[in-house]
């Protein structure tokens, strides 16, 4: 897999913006990815140096819409990057601040 397939976009909350003041990054990955894959693609993409990866599976929800019965929005992984002391913070969260 390359770098850009792995990482596919950030998630930003009030909660993901809190951790980026102490260099804790969260992001939606590909489900395959596992944590040394994303630590990678992490160093490669935003040449930065990741201390820790946690991943978790985010499950679908139950929606409806009108009648119908409803059906589940799609299931995705997610990763929160904590990156060493001594590295640079990842601009694009700096331009959200």
């Amino acid at each position: 897999m390359i770098a850009h397939d792995i990482i596919i976009r950030p998630i930003i909350t009030e909660k993901s913006m809190a951790g980026a003041l102490n260099k804790v990054y969260t992001f939606e990955v590909a489900k395959t990815a596992n944590k040394i894959e994303i630590a990678k693609a992490c160093e490669e993409v935003f040449k930065v140096k990741v201390e820790k990866v946690n991943t978790l599976q985010v499950r679908g929800k139950f929606r409806r819409q009108g009648r119908n019965n409803g059906g589940y929005t799609r299931s995705w992984k997610k990763a929160v990057i904590k990156l060493t002391e001594d590295s640079k913070p990842i601009e694009f969260f700096e331009g959200m601040m």
